[in-house]
């Protein structure tokens, strides 16, 4: 079975060794995405709902690249790491997964990499089929 890698560019996806996404047939699994910019720092200082959005829209490219959209996601995880706020990431997640509705789970965390880092999102897909021409 075909195997795609999407990568984001990050540096860190050779160091560490793992990609953006990986799409296995019709299978695209999204890595643990946090809010950060091209060049590594985090977004929405302090903004647990300003990060989930940030995130999703790194998820929805992801996915893109991996020949499908946010409509196809059937499972996200979300870690946080002040449950207490866990509202406010959902609210995030319910604009973009609102019509969908795939299976959720949020979890209070400890810590992410950096302290700064208030949420992670990770995505599970089902993508159309790839058109072969056949």
């Amino acid at each position: 079975m075909e195997r795609r890698l999407v990568s984001s560019g990050s540096a860190f996806e050779s160091s560490v060794g793992y990609s953006r996404a990986v799409r296995v047939g019709n299978l695209v699994f999204v890595s643990g995405t946090t809010a950060t910019d091209s060049r590594g720092g985090v977004v929405a200082l302090g903004d647990p709902y300003g990060q989930a959005r940030e995130i999703l829209d790194r998820i929805g490219e992801a996915l893109a690249g991996a020949g499908c959209s946010t409509s196809d996601v059937v499972q996200t995880r979300v870690y946080v790491t002040d449950v207490s706020r866990w509202e406010e990431v959902g609210r995030a997640h319910g604009e973009v997964f609102g019509e969908v509705r795939p299976a959720t789970t949020i979890v209070g965390v400890k810590g992410l990499v950096s302290p700064e880092m208030l949420v992670e999102i990770e995505a599970v897909a089902v993508a159309p089929p790839v058109d072969r021409g056949e």
